[in-house]
Order: structure tokens, then sequence, then C-alpha cells
């Protein structure tokens, strides 16, 4: 099924993960290794059957993933998005390992909406970049509240380091080069792909709330790496540090 067989389907929540997906990996071609690394790391740190916080969950990336790899894992999605979540919802009704909570991370209060006090691993990819440092950090304060004694925390984002100008511009030039062959092949961009979305009788309602509560796209802050592990290691955390990077995105695992 392409994009554009999408809207004929309405029930079809398989076919909007992988649409979701492709549009994701038209930004971030390397996000399936990501994954991969981080699961490496939960399986290393927390075991094979962890209690998994999905942070800013979306469509539920990770915990698809965490659950075709850990099948006695479960997990807890929590985003505000309404159409992301109606997708969530649709790929894992009926999935008893999987909980899905309505919450703004901008609250101080959204922990009280979790079934659980604590977890094993807190992990979250590609959606914190749209906080700025002051609410970010108090959001990582709250995390370390949640994760329990010897648990994870991981956050795989764009994180930019203001040091290397050259080095980041060619990094963007390379990129959106790609990007842009990408584009002229077909891909949907993040736009497009919500243009589609509002079309599809399911989807059209929570969308247009969902524009509501974001815009076009919410802007926050990109801090470097060593200013996440920092502020981590501030607010909890034992060890934090990068355990895995690209030239513009790293993976920076926390340990309670």
């Amino acid at each position: 099924m392409t994009d554009a067989d999408i809207t004929t389907a309405t029930a079809d929540w398989h076919a909007w993960q992988e649409s979701w997906d492709r549009q994701q990996e038209w930004y971030l071609p390397d996000r399936e290794e990501r994954f991969r690394i981080m699961l490496d790391m939960v399986e290393a740190l927390v075991g094979t059957a962890p209690r998994v916080l999905d942070l800013a969950c979306g469509t539920g990336s990770i915990t698809a993933r965490l659950l075709a790899r850990f099948p006695d894992a479960t997990s807890t999605g929590v985003d505000l998005d309404p159409a992301l979540l109606a997708i969530a919802e649709g790929t894992f009704a009926g999935d008893e390992r999987v909980r899905l909570v309505t919450a703004d991370l901008k609250d101080p209060d959204w922990p009280a909406e979790l079934p659980y006090d604590s977890y094993d691993a807190v992990l979250t990819a590609t959606a914190l970049h749209w906080l700025h440092r002051e609410p970010l950090a108090d959001l990582y304060g709250r995390v370390a509240g949640l994760v329990r004694a010897g648990g994870v925390f991981m956050n795989a984002d764009h994180m930019i380091d203001e040091t290397t100008p050259r080095i980041n511009a060619a990094e963007r030039t390379q990129r959106h080069a790609r990007m842009d062959q990408a584009k002229r092949d077909g891909i949907l961009d993040w736009a497009e792909w919500w243009q589609l979305a509002a079309k599809d009788p399911v989807l059209a309602e929570p969308t247009a709330r969902r524009y509501e509560i974001y815009g076009e796209h919410a802007d926050g802050d990109m801090p470097s790496a060593r200013w996440h592990a920092r502020v981590l290691r501030e607010k909890g955390f034992g060890e934090a540090r990068p355990v895995w990077c690209s030239p513009s995105d790293t993976l920076l695992l926390a340990v309670k």
C-alpha cells in the first residue's frame, strides 16, 4: 500500500505506522540503528522483561520495536498528540502489555497519570527537542524520580555542538542534499504527511485537535550531548554519556 492509498483504508493502522516510519526516515536514515542500540542497552542493563515508559511516544515506534524484541516487556506510552495517539491506540488495541496515557510533559503533575510509580527504563527518541532548556531540565528531574535504582533513561535526539560550526554546516549541507533527492523520489515530508492525515475520516478530527495544541511545529532547543549529560547527573542520575551518535544526532544513556 502506498501513502496515497491510506485514505481508502481508514482502519489499517499498520499502513499508518509504515507511512509514519517512512516520513521519519526521510529526516533520520539511521533511525532503526538508534533503536537497535537503545534496545541493546536496555537488555544489557535491565534485562529482557523490562517495564518501560515510552516518553513522548507518538505512534508507538519504540514500543513496537521493544515488544517485537522482548515479548515479556511492558510499555506505558505517554503523549499529548491526539492524532499520533490514535494511531498508537489502533496499533496496540487488545495488547495487555501496552498502556497509553494522554498527558502534557510540561505539566509538572503528568507523572500522576501513569499506571506505575517506577520504571526499569524510560525511552524517548526525536521528541524532546521541542522543549526549551529550562522545561527540559525540569522534565529530566521528573524522569529521574520515575526510574528505579539501577534503571536507565535514554534520549535519542538532535544534540548540536555549537563549538563546531564548520562541521555542523557540512553535515547540514550533506543531509539536505540527500533529503532533496529523496523528496524528488516521492517521499512525503512532515507537512505532506499531516495533510494526508487531515483527509482521513478517522484521523481528521484528532489531527485538527493536534494543530490546536501545537500549531505547525513546536520549536525548542537542541543543546549538546554534554549539556544533556550534565543536567541528567544534576537531576539524580549516577552516570550519563552518549552510547551512539551520527553526524547530527546522539543517543544519550543515563543510569540511576
